[in-house]
């Protein structure tokens, strides 16, 4: 069954624009009620979280009425981290969780991402089978059989608690200055109190959330923030999250940022050495750099690679039993303790690496030395297929050729945003430069 609605990570778009308006919301809230709702027993309920995107209160109240009107109840968490929606749909034993957020994207677009009952993403069957129910007549709950509405208010205290837990009552972050980047976004409440709570002295920033602010020039695709502030307050270490903070990028005392892969090779490295990574492997997408699969080459490790996204990640793990995997964009899993990335708490384990081991930031973020990569986007518009044109095809094919034996191309479509992404790895610099701008200026003039 192919789907059309979904794309990597849920539902996404641009608000009160196919598919992301009120109308599709409400569907999709029926579509996934009547779902969920398959055995025709009353007393199913759905927890819904959400970032701090303004258009987020109309795509609530719209899923609100959707699920309601097939029968489910439905308990309202307001502004809280993706994982948190994860922990607490399992924990509140839900039948479903949905999290109301575009992640890294700017204020303007947002998404409708589903959890099954397990806390974990929805497999790609599930969701055309939604997206089919979303295309059909949907049957809707008799009268007496309408859902409730419930604010909780305790959601992100929950998660707060639960993110603690995750760190050994036996170390202590006392005297460490930690910058933390909320991006503007989900998690501006509860990663401040979350590192507070276990003695860091916080800076935070990107905590001041209207709306409109989200990712602005701030969390983990703008680190350049997050490492100024790091400097100017002689910060021990950065933590720059994104609007929905499940992914990260740690910036060391001297601004260096560490990306996903840096962050994954850390802790493979020390996991290993303890005898807690599962599998003897770490799982990561065709993302992420060569240096990265020499080092755990290095190692007497493998790195299992994936499609881009996170959910084909956790897939693998599950698997194939492994408790590691991740993004180079920072989303880092750990399901020993979350069923999706977790920035949070990549953090906290990045500080447990510095107190466990008594080092500065800077001795860890660079784990192996990178392959020279280089990644560009090229944006077009709908309707268009450029990866279809004999042009664009015919120089794909020549410098794939060029690279053979010398290093590696991926050429996608961005499952989240209507973006051609291009990326090259290459230990001969010009040749990289060379193969990613033929590329690029083949695939522009296919969408001129």
């Amino acid at each position: 069954m192919t789907r059309k609605l979904f794309g990597t990570d849920g539902v996404r778009g641009e608000a009160n624009s196919d598919p992301m308006t009120a109308e599709m919301a409400l569907r999709l809230g029926a579509a996934a009620g009547r779902f969920f709702r398959r055995d025709g027993r009353n007393g199913h309920r759905v927890v819904i979280g959400k970032d701090t995107r303004l258009s987020g209160y109309m795509i609530e109240n719209a899923l609100t009425a959707g699920l309601t009107s097939t029968g489910m109840n439905v308990l309202l968490l307001g502004p809280v981290p993706t994982p948190a929606v994860g922990f607490l749909t399992r924990s509140m034993r839900a039948d479903v969780g949905i999290m109301i957020s575009a992640s890294h994207n700017p204020a303007k677009d947002n998404g409708i991402k589903f959890f099954g009952p397990d806390g974990f993403k929805l497999s790609d069957e599930a969701e055309a089978e939604i997206e089919a129910l979303v295309a059909g007549e949907i049957r809707l709950a008799q009268p007496q059989n309408i859902g409730r509405a419930k604010r909780i208010d305790d959601g992100r205290g929950r998660y707060v608690e639960y993110a603690k837990t995750t760190f050994p009552a036996r170390d202590r972050l006392t005297g460490l200055k930690v910058v933390v980047d909320c991006a503007n976004g989900a998690a501006y409440r509860a990663a401040p109190e979350v590192l507070w709570e276990l003695g860091c002295d916080v800076v935070p920033v990107g905590v001041s959330p209207n709306g409109l602010n989200i990712n602005d020039k701030c969390g983990s695709t703008y680190t350049q923030t997050c490492a100024e502030a790091v400097v100017a307050h002689g910060a021990d270490l950065g933590i720059a999250l994104d609007g929905d903070a499940d992914r990260v990028m740690i910036i060391d005392e001297t601004g260096r940022v560490a990306d996903g892969d840096q962050i994954m090779a850390l802790f493979a490295r020390r996991w290993a050495e303890m005898g807690t990574l599962r599998g003897g492997a770490l799982v990561a997408t065709v993302m992420s750099n060569l240096g990265l699969e020499r080092f755990m080459d290095g190692l007497g490790l493998r790195l299992e690679r994936t499609a881009v996204g996170d959910r084909y990640v956790v897939e693998r793990m599950r698997a194939g039993g492994y408790n590691l995997g991740g993004e180079q964009s920072g989303h880092i899993v750990m399901t020993d303790y979350a069923t999706t990335g977790d920035g949070l708490m990549a953090g906290l384990q990045f500080l447990l690496a510095m107190a466990e081991t008594g080092k500065r930031g800077s001795d860890l973020v660079r784990q192996f030395e990178t392959v020279p990569q280089m990644l560009k986007n090229v944006r077009y518009q709908a309707g268009q297929v450029p990866l279809e044109d004999q042009n664009v095809r015919k120089v794909i094919a020549d410098m794939e050729t060029r690279l053979q034996g010398a290093g590696r191309l991926l050429i996608r479509k961005s499952g989240t945003e209507p973006l051609i992404r291009v990326m090259a790895e290459c230990e001969d610099e010009a040749l990289l430069r060379e193969a990613v701008g033929s590329i690029v200026a083949a695939v522009e003039e296919a969408t001129a």
